[in-house]
């Protein structure tokens, strides 16, 4: 599927039987390294962009499916050609069209969150852009079978807490750019893994989860990295050489959740697709098929994940005043040579501090460094339209700031019940 459709596609829950049927893993990974990146040129971004679903007169209850289906079914077509899906715990998801760069991209992109917030303001309902819930126990109001299953399959690896905190009380901004030319991927892929730690600090927007402090600045970066590492954590190191072949061993090593039969039934043991692929653990009756991998693939979450494209998921949910902002700051850096190559040399001694990150943000010294160096290159870049949040975002980032040291301010001073109200009625 090509990037145009993809950051458009409903994540419905659909029955998904074999298909043809795979010799072993060896095919398995060609069929893999084959179709996760597509060659030509760069320059396209998508965005999806989620926000937590609150009451504002009762921030503590959280709407149901059937309440947010009725605000849903309401709603004109939107003027910048976005789809809307629900995920688990309720968030709303906006998933724009590929554009031709990350301006027409921000622009269709605010265009949609402003039909979105009407609708959902007159529903008496507002949303609100963290990267975690601030507030609620985790609780999943989506009925989908897929989601039912990950809980079990959470639960059985002795990770439920995480997994049910991943699904329904997380939120993020995902860009979605194409992966260039052949001779460029190697490189294109590492820096994207590589300005991971670096973009995280820069965008960590939630030191909160369910009522209590984490002692996290990206709370929900820390929630993603409690699960299994090898279904969620980086696809490689950094001295990657073909970013096809290492996706695909990823692939295949990971365990496989679900398999459907035909409805979603999770896997209680620790089953890697190869193992499944080369016939030395049938599941669901049968030996692992096509469709099997393509929906494996779908159960994969790493902050980096090739479809074709990249989607680069490591940015906690922010606000208009600085998504715009990050947004140019992740795509200029990716997609300008002059700027990728000083982004490069900039994050070079913390390529790896995921946890530092999400932990500091920017009171790390060499993520702050790193980070000025980053939107400085970006700022250069802006155009007109983006000076004014880009010169905030800069400004922020230099005096070390995040996202989440504002609300961690807010709380302190309203409390975390009255900064959601206030925030889910759009007051800041």
């Amino acid at each position: 599927m090509g990037l145009a459709a993809a950051t458009q596609a409903s994540r419905a829950d659909e029955s998904c039987l074999g298909g043809p049927e795979l010799s072993g893993a060896a095919e398995a990974l060609d069929y893999i390294t084959g179709r996760c990146l597509a060659d030509g040129p760069h320059g396209r971004v998508g965005l999806e962009i989620e926000a937590h679903c609150f009451d504002p007169a009762d921030p503590l209850r959280r709407p149901g499916w059937a309440e947010i289906g009725d605000v849903l079914q309401s709603l004109p077509v939107l003027p910048g050609g976005s789809a809307v899906t629900v995920e688990p715990g309720g968030a709303v998801e906006l998933s724009g069209p590929p554009l031709n760069g990350a301006v027409a991209a921000i622009e269709a992109m605010a265009a949609d969150q402003a039909v979105l917030r009407s609708a959902f303001a007159e529903a008496g309902l507002g949303l609100v852009q963290l990267g975690a819930d601030p507030l609620r126990p985790a609780q999943r109001v989506n009925p989908g079978g897929r989601y039912a299953a990950m809980e079990e399959f959470f639960t059985a690896s002795h990770t439920g807490s995480a997994g049910a905190a991943m699904m329904t009380s997380t939120a993020s901004v995902q860009l979605n750019l194409d992966a260039g030319p052949r001779s460029g991927w190697a490189d294109r892929v590492r820096l994207a893994h590589a300005l991971g730690p670096t973009m995280v600090a820069v965008a960590a927007n939630s030191p909160l989860l369910g009522g209590e402090f984490s002692g996290w600045r990206s709370t929900r970066q820390r929630v993603w990295s409690r699960l299994d590492s090898t279904r969620c954590g980086p696809v490689l190191g950094l001295d990657g050489t073909d970013p096809t072949v290492d996706w695909a061993r990823y692939a295949l090593k990971a365990p496989v959740m679900l398999v459907h039969t035909p409805e979603a039934v999770p896997v209680s043991r620790y089953v890697p697709f190869a193992d499944w692929a080369d016939g030395r653990v049938p599941l669901g009756g049968r030996r692992a098929g096509v469709d099997d991998l393509e929906y494996h693939l779908t159960t994969l979450f790493p902050p980096v994940r090739p479809r074709g494209w990249l989607e680069i998921r490591y940015l906690d949910s922010v606000d208009d005043t600085h998504w715009p902002a990050m947004v140019f700051t992740l795509a200029t850096l990716l997609d300008d040579p002059v700027a990728a190559d000083g982004a490069a040399e900039a994050v070079e001694a913390v390529t790896t501090a995921w946890d530092v990150a999400a932990r500091s943000g920017l009171a790390d010294p060499r993520l702050h460094a790193a980070a000025v160096r980053c939107v400085g290159l970006a700022a250069d870049r802006a155009p007109e339209a983006l000076r004014a949040p880009m010169d905030r975002l800069l400004g922020l980032v230099e005096r070390g700031r995040c996202p989440a040291d504002d609300i961690t301010e807010q709380v302190s001073r309203a409390g975390v019940t009255a900064t959601v109200a206030q925030l889910a009625r759009g007051q800041s």
